[in-house]
């Protein structure tokens, strides 16, 4: 059977949002130009070593109906809910938190200087499951499984398998993602198989790769989104960083209204009336 090797087929470098209260991100999933890749509805990219871009956090607001996953490089962030969960990630952990029928949660630099960096990645959840119950799954950075490649190399794997094995500690049976922190040294190659119908994006971090038989070239901080394909195949052309995430597509009705995401406007209509009359978790 022949393999198809993944080309690169649109690049973006998103658009500069402010969110919460003032923090200053790029939104490279969620924009006019890229509305959203099933399952993946937002994604947003932050860095800043200057505190008043990030000092006020993301004060309590509501999610219903999807997946929120932060994955932070560099400082800390402290959460909290309405169901009385309470924690900090740290750098290089991640929390991947299943809003489900819906929760009320703050997430706050647990900082007052220096560096914040990292990502939050909405992942959507499918019609049957948009109602189940909260839920987290979170991991410090020593319990995110590393391959360690040739030449220093590594890929911190947060969810789904490499091709020699490496498993990420997510566990997501609704769209079965990857997740992957890949670095390579200049010249170095990086191949990783994946189900011909997943949709597929990848954000470079710093440096720039090349794509596919194609040699298509993607730089820093910019989203490249791949055609179908069985594989995957980036080269380094300098010492470059970046993510690669995978994932089902559902293939169904999205209805959006700010922090919720249902399949009709209806379930909407239903979530904002659900939160002001306080029957979210622990309301």
């Amino acid at each position: 059977m022949t393999i198809q090797v993944r080309e690169l087929r649109t690049v973006t470098s998103g658009l500069p949002v402010t969110d919460g209260d003032g923090v200053k991100m790029t939104r490279v999933i969620g924009t006019p130009e890229l509305n959203m890749l099933d399952p993946f509805l937002l994604f947003d990219a932050f860095e800043s070593n200057q505190a008043k871009d990030y000092i006020g956090g993301f004060p309590d607001h509501p999610h219903r109906g999807f997946e929120t996953v932060t994955y932070l490089l560099a400082g800390r962030m402290r959460h909290k809910d309405s169901a009385g969960h309470e924690g900090v990630i740290e750098t290089g952990g991640v929390q991947w938190m299943t809003a489900g029928k819906g929760i009320i949660h703050s997430e706050m630099p647990e900082q007052e200087d220096g560096l914040l960096q990292g990502f939050q990645l909405w992942v959507n959840l499918p019609a049957s499951e948009k109602m189940r119950p909260p839920a987290y799954q979170e991991f410090p950075k020593n319990k995110i499984a590393v391959e360690y490649l040739d030449d220093d190399g590594k890929v911190r794997v947060i969810a789904g398998s490499t091709d020699k094995g490496t498993t990420g500690p997510v566990i997501n049976r609704f769209v079965y993602p990857a997740y992957m922190d890949i670095s390579l040294l200049k010249g170095k190659q990086f191949k990783q198989t994946v189900d011909a119908g997943d949709n597929v994006f990848i954000f470079v971090i710093s440096g720039q790769l090349s794509v596919g038989d194609s040699k298509r070239r993607i730089s820093n901080h910019q989203m490249g989104v791949l055609d179908k394909g069985d594989q995957i195949v980036v080269t380094a052309q300098k010492k470059t960083r970046f993510l690669l995430a995978a994932a089902q597509p559902l293939n169904e009705p999205v209805a959006r209204g700010g922090p919720f995401v249902m399949n009709t406007k209806a379930e909407i209509l239903q979530a904002f009336d659900d939160f002001k009359h306080n029957k979210f978790i622990g309301h």
